[in-house]
């Protein structure tokens, strides 16, 4: 199979990356090439601005790609410059939960972009969660000839989080800094990084259209996570609401459904199958540094 990944250079995009690889498929990487990728000469690589119909149509006139996985597509006008400057049989892009109001067991059709009105906009023109909600909006109202998924990601997390939100938290109790919490007993959703990868290239394969929610089962709060790291540093957490603020503040109890992928034959990880190798990772991390 013929796959174009637009990003795939670090977290999740590489696990993605590697799972086609390892399937055989012929991958070529586009980027602004400003971070160097590690899979050498298995891959083929193409600059791009992303934003840009001018650099899109120069860089994708005449190609024609079995998937097309679109890691890096934020707002309507996004989707807009590539589909306009590409040929693709199978386009998947990655979305995100922010789509919705956030409560524990969201299903697919509780945010449905078939009906939202369409609005084009670049991305600095609205909030995240509405701009994320345009470029859904954008492929299943505007584009309803290109067979296409959204698949809705909750916090991705993994040893290679770059955003190294969860790590705050660990980092602030084993270095004895106090931070602000507002949300201790919110039950959060989470995705392994490598889970995030495999599942887009499943779906990739897979023969379903429409949005699709992909996340760990279960879910875990700020104090659990808490709880954990003070058991196994002998370390207590600091709290100040002067202090920096810890950075899933503010995130409600949320909870995605992924039923329609269990539907497809896709299994995720329990969340607390691994969130706690995690955790002791990014201990022995902080305690290194």
């Amino acid at each position: 199979m013929n796959v174009l990944v637009l990003g795939g250079t670090r977290f999740f995009g590489v696990h993605m990356v590697r799972e086609f690889l390892r399937q055989g498929d012929e991958v070529t990487i586009a980027t602004r090439g400003l971070t160097k990728d590690i899979f050498g000469d298995n891959v083929k690589r193409i600059k791009i601005e992303r934003s840009s119909d001018e650099s899109l149509a120069n860089a994708f006139s005449g190609k024609t790609y079995d998937v097309v996985c679109d890691n890096i597509s934020y707002c309507s006008n996004d989707v807009k410059a590539l589909l306009e400057n590409i040929k693709c049989k199978r386009y998947i892009m990655t979305s995100s939960a922010s789509v919705y109001d956030f409560k524990l067991d969201l299903k697919e059709n509780d945010f449905d972009p078939f009906t939202n009105e369409l609005k084009w906009c670049t991305r600095d023109e609205f909030t995240y969660d509405e701009i994320k909600r345009q470029a859904e909006t954008a492929i299943f109202r505007h584009y309803t000839n290109q067979n296409a998924a959204a698949v809705r990601f909750p916090y991705v997390i993994g040893n290679d989080d770059y955003t190294k939100r969860l790590y705050f938290y660990v980092d602030h109790i084993v270095n004895f800094k106090p931070m602000h919490i507002d949300n201790f007993d919110e039950q959060i959703s989470f995705i392994r990084s490598d889970d995030a990868g495999k599942f887009l290239v499943y779906l990739a394969k897979s023969n379903y259209t429409g949005t699709i929610n992909a996340s760990a089962e279960g879910t875990i709060s700020i104090k659990e996570i808490i709880d954990y790291v003070e058991n196994k540093t002998g370390i207590k957490a600091i709290y100040d609401e002067a202090a920096e603020k810890a950075l899933y503040n503010g995130t409600p109890s949320f909870y995605l459904n992924t039923e329609k992928a269990n539907s497809i034959g896709y299994k995720f990880l329990p969340l607390k199958s691994w969130i706690y190798e995690l955790l002791d990772e990014y201990i022995m991390t902080t305690k290194n540094n």
